[in-house]
């Protein structure tokens, strides 16, 4: 394999990603949501206390996992760690995909668009190294975001729990398992899954609006978490990321065996 040409594709994909406003737009917006903006959420907590008291709804008793956990701390602590550690936990797996699908869609449909496919289609590369170059260019970046949001977050969620708190608590050993294990498999699995669509889709919004089924997958643990079907603790964490990277090896199985320059040559 040649290394130096798969590097040669993934900086043209990051140099393209970088001049689009449309693709790097939103890739600077979700991480300031969703780890600038929501963790200062947490300011309000002492207003919105009745919340998980007794005089309101109380969604921790939905949850009788975290009673244990959660038993060291006062009622407004555990509304503090309750919102920061488990309900962000699904939100902040929404950044590598939002990013991985993002730049993922512009891989091919993108090129497409842009009329610059056929000239890489003729590039003196294999199958292989074209598609490994488009997955790298895509999944590098959602990793690497992925990791800087999660020091900036660590930073930012003891920040805003400080006056409850009183101390650093966060990380915790379940979000470490969430960023080092499972966000670089989540990345993949939505590079794995836009490949295959955006190398079949016309354009890029057609590709974009497609990997959006991606995002669901994610928002749908928020879902079963909040319904409290399920808690995120370290071990389940871990299983989480163990079933996605075995779908993230499925996706690259299938798609290195059914990936031909010459059909999408067709396409164009």
């Amino acid at each position: 394999m040649n290394g130096n040409a798969v590097q040669a594709i993934v900086r043209k994909d990051l140099k393209v990603v970088f001049q689009n406003k449309g693709v790097s737009i939103p890739l600077i917006a979700a991480p300031v949501i969703i780890l600038v903006a929501l963790p200062g959420v947490a300011a309000l907590v002492p207003m919105l206390g009745d919340m998980f008291g007794t005089g309101g709804v109380n969604m921790l008793q939905s949850m009788p996992g975290l009673q244990a956990t959660l038993a060291g701390y006062d009622e407004l602590q555990r509304s503090v760690v309750f919102l920061l550690v488990y309900m962000m936990a699904p939100l902040y797996l929404l950044l590598p995909t939002i990013v991985a699908t993002t730049i993922a869609a512009d891989s091919f449909a993108g090129e497409k668009e842009r009329k610059t496919l056929e000239a890489l289609l003729y590039t003196p590369t294999t199958d292989w190294e074209l598609l490994l170059g488009k997955l790298l260019s895509a999944w590098l970046p959602a990793v690497g975001v992925a990791w800087g949001g999660f020091l900036l977050y660590t930073v930012m969620a003891n920040l805003a729990a400080w006056p409850v708190m009183g101390r650093l608590f966060f990380p915790t050993t379940m979000w470490v398992i969430l960023a080092v294990w499972v966000a670089p498999a989540v990345a993949g699995l939505g590079v794995g899954a836009m490949v295959l669509i955006s190398s079949r889709a016309r354009t890029y919004q057609e590709a974009y609006q497609l990997g959006g089924m991606v995002a669901m997958l994610i928002v749908g643990l928020l879902i079963l978490q909040v319904s409290g079907v399920m808690v995120f603790s370290a071990w389940l964490v871990a299983l989480l990321g163990l079933l996605f990277w075995a779908i993230d090896a499925a996706l690259l199985w299938f798609g290195r065996r059914g990936f031909r320059r010459s059909k999408l040559a067709t396409q164009m």
